[in-house]
């Protein structure tokens, strides 16, 4: 159930067929207003300052503005595709990208999306996105697609990857991107791999975590080692130094789709109803499940601690 439901790791589109068997380029449609919206798959979120921004199926965007407890629809969002990755540089500012390379902008708080980029010839997904600044960010994708923007993502640049080592060339798909406090970017990706940037996307290096499966989702842990998330239930903590990783003893063979990390409390969720905390930055874990098992596909942590998490049902209305 690795690959399962995620619309993110969904690649048959684009690996599976050729690009010349796709559909014909895509007529952007804006996503439709739902009264169910609180239900469609969500695949990240973020803080946007005190709300929650999630994006997911069918271009759906939901805003909370509680914390979490009560949730809408966004009132614009010029594409029906779905949406896979999003970052905020503060309460306004915002990108989100998706399918078809698509990336969003918002200046109002995630309300309202504006159209910065769509490759409507071909669909090669954008999965993960990060702004440092208003800005600089960079957006990682399918078969080692990255970008980069210097003006806030009115252009963007493609960024040309050397080949990880024992390989000929750079194909690896790119599923997640974070941060340090010193600006350090990261991106987890196929076979173990994690990429590592120290001048905002415009050159990367790799570290080898030993790890062959493809890893989803990670997090810098307070004391500056990575916890890193993938596939059957595999949690790697390390050192982006160049220290060993170590695989946390884990029960369940849920993917791991998200990490969220608020001081001391750290949180990994995942398919199959996985929940991983720590209440001591990582150095004992906790093993748990969601209620009814369900699949979870992002997590936040307030700064109280609290859990905002979301499934491919939606919106988790309870917290375990």
């Amino acid at each position: 159930m690795g690959y399962g439901f995620l619309s993110k790791v969904i690649l048959l589109a684009a690996v599976l067929l050729p690009l010349s068997l796709q559909a014909a380029p895509l007529e952007a449609v804006p996503a439709a207003q739902s009264s169910i919206a609180t239900q469609a798959t969500m695949l990240d979120a973020v803080w946007a300052g005190e709300r929650v921004v999630a994006v997911g199926d069918h271009g759906i965007v939901l805003l909370s503005d509680d914390h979490g407890k009560s949730f809408r629809q966004a009132s614009s969002v010029p594409l029906s595709t779905p949406l896979t990755g999003v970052s905020f540089v503060d309460a306004r500012r915002g990108w989100a990208v998706g399918h078809w390379g698509a990336i969003l902008l918002t200046t109002d708080g995630g309300e309202s999306w504006q159209l910065q980029r769509l490759s409507s010839a071909e669909d090669r997904p954008l999965f993960a996105v990060h702004f440092s600044n208003a800005r600089q960010g960079v957006a990682v994708g399918l078969w080692a697609l990255v970008l980069s923007t210097e003006d806030g993502g009115q252009t963007w640049t493609e960024q040309h990857l050397q080949p990880p080592p024992g390989s000929k060339k750079a194909d690896l798909n790119l599923m997640g991107l974070f941060a340090d406090r010193q600006g350090k970017l990261y991106a987890t990706g196929e076979h173990g791999q994690v990429l590592l940037s120290e001048d905002q996307g415009q050159s990367w290096s790799y570290l080898d975590t030993g790890y062959e499966g493809t890893l989803w989702s990670g997090a810098v842990l307070a004391d500056g080692s990575l916890l890193l998330g993938g596939q059957r239930g595999t949690l790697l903590q390390g050192s982006a130094k160049g220290g060993a990783f170590r695989k946390l003893p884990m029960q369940s063979k849920g993917s791991v789709t998200s990490v969220a990390v608020s001081g001391a409390r750290v949180l990994a969720v995942g398919l199959d109803g996985l929940m991983v905390v720590s209440g001591d930055a990582g150095h004992s874990f906790e093993e748990r499940q969601s209620s009814e098992g369900l699949s979870l596909t992002a997590a936040l942590l307030g700064a109280d601690g609290s859990p905002v998490l979301f499934s491919r049902r939606g919106v988790v209305p309870e917290h375990p």
